[in-house]
């Protein structure tokens, strides 16, 4: 079968490249080959059902700095296509977005299926082919065609789109095609902690900074406690931005949390010291400052060694600095990692050196196209990935019709 262009992956990008194209040339005749059985399977989970489709962050250079792996990659396609095009995309096509407090962007039905419903309606208006349960197990370039060879057939095109995300079968085809490809490894998860502190405290959130001892790595931002330990968006864009080292220390290493991000440990002393004159007679225990959540005071009241009857007045000077150390600079052993809901986001993929960031082209192989995680580009939470997918996905569509 002959197509001008066959996409390999039935997700966001490889929808969005599909559509864009046939707006530009209704001509063309286009097909999507998905493994799976459904197609745009992770929009549907994503954002929690609701699909985060983007993120408030309206200048190229700013929204760029949200990417662990692509920052620099990223900044010139930003210019040509970022989060306002998205949203008059959408709306362009009849799906409302809304801003929401923290700048996460979703459609104002709050419904993940309002976004598929878009692109299959797109797709049928355009008849492009969606071809399910077809897994590729070969591509090859020849006679000025792809030659690709699926499961259930093969396939001719001018120009194949590859947008698998995380597939390493796929990764595999490229490197036989002379590509590198970065080993993937997890990134967006959350810490796996067993602590007194925090046991029984699920829910519980607080803005906080957290960094991991002996590294670099830092981040600040709401901190979740949970069942398993410790997730929110300040875990989450630690993991992130750590997923290379955080993957080396096999998920095993101690993260240093300052439950009051805007003190210091010499501030807290200071303020904690004035209380034996300022609230003597008041108990330690029962009133939590620093609008800290109750709880989560009273047990790090109880790990400073401060008993439950004691007052302000009677704290001795090694409790006070050890509680002023449990709430700036508390240590927590992290042994493990556990997937963030369903949105299972990988660093790795292509190079991006093998990558012109212009067209989102193959520089080893003629009309060879990559858009989404099948590129070594990943981002924090909020909408950031999804980006990623548009971005790149519409500039190919250009190049593809041009």
């Amino acid at each position: 079968m002959n197509y001008d262009l066959i996409i390999v992956g039935g997700g966001a990008a490889g929808f969005f490249t599909a559509i864009n194209v046939a707006e530009n040339n209704p001509k063309l005749r286009i097909a999507i080959l998905e493994r799976g059985k459904d197609v745009l399977s992770k929009v549907r989970v994503s954002g929690g059902g609701r699909c985060n489709v983007t993120h408030a962050e309206f200048i190229p250079n700013e929204l760029s700095k949200n990417y662990p792996r692509g920052e620099k990659e990223l900044k010139g396609p930003f210019h040509t296509f970022m989060t306002g095009d998205t949203m008059e995309w959408f709306d362009q096509r009849g799906v409302s977005l809304k801003i929401e407090n923290d700048g996460r962007i979703f459609p104002t039905s709050d419904s993940s299926q309002t976004i598929i419903d878009c692109f299959l309606a797109e797709a049928r208006k355009f008849t492009i082919e969606i071809l399910t349960n077809h897994s590729v197990k070969n591509f090859c370039f020849e006679n000025e065609h792809w030659k690709i060879k699926s499961n259930q057939g093969d396939f001719i095109a001018k120009k194949l789109m590859i947008a698998t995300g995380s597939n390493p079968k796929i990764w595999k085809l490229l490197q036989d095609l002379n590509h590198q490809t970065i080993d993937p490894v997890p990134s967006l998860f959350t810490f796996n902690i067993k602590d007194s502190r925090i046991k029984d405290l699920p829910g519980i959130a607080k803005d906080a900074r957290i960094k991991v001892k002996n590294s670099k790595l830092s981040s600040e931002g709401p901190l979740l406690i949970t069942h398993w330990g410790m997730s929110g968006p300040a875990i989450l864009k630690l993991s992130a931005w750590g997923a290379i080292e955080l993957h080396s220390r096999q998920y095993t290493f101690e993260i240093i949390v300052n439950w009051l991000k805007d003190y210091t440990l010499q501030e807290v002393i200071e303020e904690i010291s004035s209380f034996k004159t300022n609230i003597p007679k008041q108990l330690i225990f029962k009133k939590a400052q620093f609008e800290m959540p109750k709880r989560l005071w009273q047990n790090l009241v109880l790990a400073a060694g401060v008993n439950r009857d004691m007052r302000w007045a009677d704290i001795s000077k090694s409790q006070l600095h050890k509680l002023a150390e449990e709430l700036t600079v508390a240590s927590f052993q992290v042994q493990g990692k556990s997937t963030f809901k369903e949105e299972f986001v990988t660093a790795g993929g292509v190079d991006l050196k093998e990558v012109n960031f212009k067209t989102f082209e193959s520089k080893k192989h003629k009309n060879l196209y990559f858009a989404g995680e099948v590129l070594n580009i990943d981002a924090i939470t909020g909408g950031f990935n999804f980006q990623n997918a548009w971005t790149g996905a519409f500039i190919a569509a250009q190049a593809i019709t041009s």
